[in-house]
């Protein structure tokens, strides 16, 4: 497979399965956009793996696999082709690679975190090391604020996606939070959006935006267009939060997603910073 064709796949996948990453990275020149859509890709064919429907033993090894293959000739999987590419143009960390990989083999490991410690260190392999594998494309050293960026958004996620992740046999939220906040597993379950349940995720949503604004101050080490992209992620998922507590964090009965007009007036916002 050509380098070309292998970029022509992971854009196309980007744009399809990632909506608010594709508004973010339309806003690159052309070699930055591709090895970013080149990250996005591989991080995405891991999520996939770890929540897929394959047994567990068979998940766990096919991401090992993952492991390996970072190492290895990308031979003909387009993700692989491009990636390898990328990180011949871009000095991409290996370790934030792999620490992608052993995100998603936590996800088959381990479904409750008792505290926030806990979620932080896994929120850092599946975003952070997301955040530190971009800058580097970006073309900053700023990598601490890149993975604290990376952070914010995965809390956001996890805000986002409570439901979906309960259906995986997942609780993200920490176990001493929910304890502390008076929420049970059996509220999750029944999606039950009373006082108890409205204050612990008041409370994760400041944490987040806390996150959030201390990763955004990447912006000032990125050169424009960078910034624009970045702008706009971070718009894009701040907008998400802001839906999420207009709606007095029920996020249980229908998917909180942001319209294309939105997300427009969102990317215009980042490329006039």
């Amino acid at each position: 497979m050509t380098v070309e064709a292998a970029y022509a796949e992971v854009e196309r996948l980007t744009r399809r399965e990632a909506r608010n990453f594709a508004y973010g990275i339309m806003v690159l020149p052309r070699p930055k956009r591709q090895a970013i859509a080149a990250i996005y890709a591989f991080a995405r064919q891991v999520d996939d793996l770890a929540d897929g429907e394959l047994p567990v033993v068979e998940k766990r090894t096919r991401l090992r696999e993952l492991h390996a293959a970072l190492d290895l000739a990308p031979g003909e999987d387009a993700i692989l082709v491009a990636l390898a590419d990328a990180r011949s143009r871009y000095p991409i960390p290996d370790h934030a690679l792999h620490d992608l990989v052993d995100g998603g083999l936590q996800d088959t490991e381990q479904d409750r975190y008792a505290d926030f410690v806990e979620l932080h260190g896994y929120c850092q392999h599946v975003a952070g090391a997301v955040g530190i594998a971009c800058v580097a494309v970006y073309g900053s050293e700023e990598v601490e604020r890149a993975a604290t960026l990376g952070v914010a958004l995965q809390l956001i996620n996890i805000a986002r996606d409570v439901r979906e992740d309960w259906e995986l046999g997942r609780v993200y939220l920490p176990q001493d939070e929910l304890s502390a906040y008076g929420v049970s597993e059996a509220d999750i379950a029944a999606g039950r959006v009373g006082a108890e349940w409205r204050a612990l995720m008041a409370f994760h949503a400041s944490r987040a935006r806390a996150y959030l604004d201390d990763g955004l101050q990447l912006l000032s080490s990125l050169d424009a267009r960078s910034s624009a992209c970045v702008a706009t992620f971070a718009g894009l998922y701040r907008a998400t939060l802001d839906r999420i507590e207009a709606r007095g964090f029920d996020v249980f009965e229908s998917s909180v997603r942001l319209s294309p007009l939105t997300k427009l007036r969102i990317v215009g916002a980042g490329l006039l910073r």
